[in-house]
């Protein structure tokens, strides 16, 4: 109950000042037709209900399990093993997360569908997948991560220079799209629970920086679309 209660106050925290701006906005400024104003309204409701079901699924299923997949994948001793399933997890997670289909949907309209949803989300997931799996290697074998982060952005900086200039800035969207409320946490859990079994629960902060790592995946996928597409 204590969780359920913790929950709805932290929705209603989030989504309060929100509202509050819009309101005022709309009895000063903007002055929106009502229907529309009350839509806005129930949208509200909508989306706090949501979230509050959402968060509650995430810390009831998908935290506990993350942690408990990257443990029991550690267990196995199988670098190769933990790799490949780092990088189904990370695909998968990214594909069910919401933010990526929101970006996908927006580029596919303001492109007139000359860059697809279908593909926008493949790679993004492609990319996500990749670093996750970089990111175990990296676990694995206690490679720093500022080798990896100054690696992954040296990449980044040498695409952006062959890559059309409408591409940058979705690229970087797209990294940061992959920071949502869904993935963020399962990877999180996912590297916490290898990082736990694989070096003890004193040396678990190298399960952290996934999301740092995770994050450059999709910007590289995009640039190499942009390439491709250029």
């Amino acid at each position: 109950m204590d969780n359920i209660k913790d929950t709805i106050i932290e929705v209603i925290q989030s989504i309060l000042p929100i509202t509050i701006v819009i309101t005022i906005l709309q009895f000063t400024l903007i002055w929106l037709p009502t229907e529309t104003f009350l839509q806005f309204l129930i949208g509200v409701g909508m989306v706090g209900f949501g979230l509050i079901l959402f968060l509650l699924g995430v810390n009831i299923g998908l935290l506990p399990v993350g942690e408990m997949i990257g443990s029991a994948l550690s267990k196995t001793k199988s670098i190769w093993l933990i790799v490949i399933f780092g990088f189904l997890l990370g695909v998968v997670v990214t594909i069910a997360e919401p933010d990526v289909r929101v970006l996908s949907t927006q580029v596919d309209q303001v492109s007139n569908g000359s860059i697809s949803k279908s593909v926008l989300i493949l790679a993004v997931a492609l990319g996500v997948g990749i670093f996750v799996a970089l990111s175990m290697i990296r676990i694995v074998f206690s490679i720093p991560i500022t080798y990896m982060l100054a690696g992954g952005y040296g990449i980044i900086f040498l695409l952006a220079a062959f890559t059309p200039t409408t591409f940058v800035p979705l690229s970087f969207d797209s990294g940061g799209v992959t920071t949502g409320p869904l993935t963020v946490p399962f990877i999180m859990a996912l590297g916490v629970g290898v990082a736990s079994v694989l070096k003890g629960k004193t040396a678990s902060q190298d399960g952290f920086g996934l999301v740092a790592l995770a994050s450059i995946g999709p910007i590289i996928s995009v640039l190499i679309l942009g390439v491709i597409y250029g």
